[in-house]
């Protein structure tokens, strides 16, 4: 069969099976480097899927067929459906052509017409501009007017007499003063022929309008009852609107306070006869005078009926000047500026001080009267308790009034001068009841209390601090400002008693000094801006006491009999030859020793009774019975001492006999070492000092407790 076959057959066959195996070599190798990442391939797989496509050779074969065909179906369908679409477009386009030719021949029939009507629309366009501009003017002219120029009605209102004060009036004068102001706004123009004439023109009618309220206020004020509460309040307004023009303010203000002046020294001189100047009687009121007789509270209605003038004259004021704040400060302040030649000085208006200022000139004339009259009460007065009453009194007010009107003023200086006349009186009378005391002061009391013209300064002293206790003295300056009068009212009286007491033996002079200090001290002290001199007073109370307590020391001593005692053994020490010397020595040999424990014991029953009548005369029994028992605590010190010294000789001399008796015995038997042990006396001539002064100190603080 090898035979039969072509020529180069076994090649082909050789070569074709190459090919195909490089075929599919080739795609399995395309099948492996897809990546399945893809979008595309996913797609296509999630198509075969969705198709339900068996995996079989014939479908594997055929499907690229079949999606061929797929894909061909699809586009004669959107074929169709596009040929649909351009049937309609064709309907549109001939509607189209239709419509732009109408517009056209619409288009052709307006250019016609308005070439037709060209002219009379111009014309009306200009009718039409020319009618605006009119009317523009025409406003503006009629603004102008209505905000620059007054109306006759206006001008009534403003400046004719006849027409009252109101609203109205204060209306139309803030509007030409608005006006006014706005002219200067037309100042700024190039023509100011209108401006100028426009502010002449306001002017005239401003100033006709200020007096019309000038006069006005000045009838309102000869008729104002300011104790009324319900006070006009157009005249608070008015006033508010004057102060615009400072001059004619101050004009006003100048005759209010001449009348209000005049009131109030009349309304002073009523309360003090009870009848006014005009010579009417007011039956409901009693006189101040009445009281004339008590100079203090005479002095005190008078002040009282001035400090309930001020506040009632100041809250009048207030009310009627600043009641509505700073509005009467902002119109001085633009008056000022309005009026050039009124000021004075750069400050700024102060409406408070103003006020005081006005206050200070209505009360001018009750201050003199006060004056006067305080002054003539003082003059008169010659108790000098009653005129630092009347100088406290005086400072009271003072120091209330400064509140309201400050120091510079009428009121103040009035007071400040009646409370330097009345300290110079109190000073005066002080001085000569001083110098009385002292000439009757010419001995000591017999029963050394303190005397009846100190007892009588005190009393005085006590009334004049009550008095300045009650006065409005600042605290910080209290104790300074009260010493001159504690140091002119007590130091020479003080001085006095100590000159009396040098004279007095001991230990009255201390009591008598004591007696003196004591009283002192008993009316300063409840009293805290006297505690300087009280702890002088403390000072001397306390020298005087330790002079006393030294007496009663001495006392104690002298009459117990231990003064010779303790003043021999106080130069001897504890050492044992000064131990020895003590019975060689005359005060305590036997008789002797034995004589002062006699005296002892004599003394200690009756001894702080005794002590005690020392001190009888001392007024502070409380104050005595201390001192006593202080220097009986210093006596038993000084017994022990002594008790001590005695003890101390006693066992040296048992001591000294225990060594005799032992050198004599030294050659017994041992044997009576294991005896009991008997107290050594001493030998027959010797005798311990402690038998004869036998007391101890537990026994005499026992007796002197």
């Amino acid at each position: 069969m090898s035979q039969d076959l072509p020529e180069g057959f076994d090649d082909r066959i050789g070569g074709s099976s190459g090919q195909r195996s490089n075929a599919l070599a080739n795609k399995v190798t395309r099948v492996l480097s897809i990546s399945y990442a893809d979008s595309e391939i996913r797609d296509a797989l999630r198509f075969l899927d969705s198709e339900n496509v068996q995996n079989t050779p014939e479908l594997r074969r055929g499907l690229h067929w079949d999606l061929q065909k797929d894909v061909i179906d699809c586009n004669s369908s959107i074929v169709k459906e596009f040929g649909q679409v351009a049937e309609q477009l064709k309907r549109i386009g001939t509607t189209i052509s239709s419509l732009n030719r109408c517009c056209e021949d619409m288009r052709r029939h307006v250019a016609a017409a308005r070439q037709e009507n060209a002219p009379v629309l111009e014309e009306a366009s200009t009718l039409l501009a020319q009618r605006q501009d009119l009317e523009k003017k025409k406003q503006l002219l009629d603004a102008f007017n209505k905000h620059f120029i007054l109306s006759d009605e206006e001008l009534m209102v403003l400046t004719s007499t006849t027409e009252p004060i109101g609203e109205r009036f204060f209306a139309v004068l803030a509007r030409i003063q608005q006006v006014h102001s706005d002219c200067k706004v037309l100042l700024g123009s190039e023509n100011q022929r209108l401006g100028l004439e426009l502010m002449e023109q306001n002017s005239r009618h401003l100033n006709n309008g200020y007096q019309k309220l000038y006069r006005w206020i000045q009838k309102e004020f000869k008729s104002l009852d300011l104790e009324n509460p319900q006070i006009n309040a157009f005249i608070r307004k008015s006033l508010r609107t004057l102060a615009e023009r400072p001059t004619l303010f101050e004009s006003c203000l100048d005759s209010f306070s001449d009348a209000r002046e005049h009131i109030l020294t009349d309304g002073f001189y009523s309360a003090l006869t009870g009848s006014s100047a005009n010579q009417m009687n007011d039956s409901t009121m009693k006189p101040i005078e009445f009281h004339a007789h008590d100079s203090l509270r005479y002095i005190g209605d008078m002040l009282a009926w001035t400090h309930s003038a001020t506040v009632s004259e100041r809250e009048a004021l207030e009310s009627l000047f600043i009641a509505e704040g700073d509005e009467m400060a902002k119109g001085v302040q633009a008056g000022r500026h309005s009026e050039p030649w009124s000021l004075t000085d750069g400050k700024s208006f102060d409406g408070r001080k103003a006020l005081d200022d006005l206050v200070n000139r209505n009360m001018a004339g009750v201050a003199k009267s006060l004056r006067q009259r305080v002054d003539q009460a003082i003059q008169g007065q010659q108790d000098a308790v009653t005129v630092y009453k009347i100088a406290n009194l005086i400072s009271f007010y003072r120091v209330t009034l400064t509140k309201l009107l400050g120091m510079e003023s009428f009121i103040m200086s009035t007071l400040k001068s009646l409370e330097e006349s009345a300290m110079r009186q109190f000073q005066n009378l002080q001085s000569d009841q001083t110098a009385t005391v002292q000439a009757e002061l010419t001995q000591a009391t017999a029963d050394l209390t303190a005397p009846d013209a100190l007892n009588d300064t005190l009393a005085q002293l006590t009334d004049l601090m009550r008095s300045y206790e009650s006065s409005l003295a600042p605290a910080e300056s209290r104790a300074q400002n009260f010493q001159p009068i504690l140091l002119q009212t007590l130091k020479p009286v003080l001085d006095t008693c100590e000159s009396l007491a040098q004279e007095l033996g001991t230990p009255a002079n201390n009591i008598f000094l004591l007696n003196c200090h004591l009283a002192i001290k008993n009316a300063l002290q409840p009293f805290e801006f006297t505690h300087s001199v009280t702890e002088q007073v403390d000072q001397s109370i306390e020298s005087a006491t330790t002079k006393l307590i030294d007496y009663q020391h001495a006392f104690f001593l002298h009459v117990s009999g231990l003064h010779s005692l303790l003043t021999t053994l106080i130069p001897l020490s504890d050492s044992t030859e000064d131990l020895q010397k003590i019975n060689t020595l005359p005060p305590f040999q036997a008789g002797a020793l034995d004589e002062a424990s006699q005296t002892l014991d004599d003394f200690l029953p009756s001894a702080l009774m005794d002590a005690l009548e020392n001190l009888k005369r001392l007024r502070d029994t409380k104050l005595a019975g201390d001192m006593t028992s202080e220097a009986a605590d210093r006596f038993c010190g000084d017994f022990e001492f002594v008790e001590g010294r005695l003890t101390a000789a006693d066992e040296l001399l048992l001591a000294g006999d225990d060594g005799d008796e032992a050198r004599s015995d030294g050659e017994e038997d041992a044997g009576s070492q294991g005896k009991a042990k008997k107290v050594q006396r001493p030998r027959d001539d010797a005798q311990l000092l402690r038998d004869l002064y036998p007391r101890t100190s537990a026994e005499i603080r026992v007796l002197l407790s």
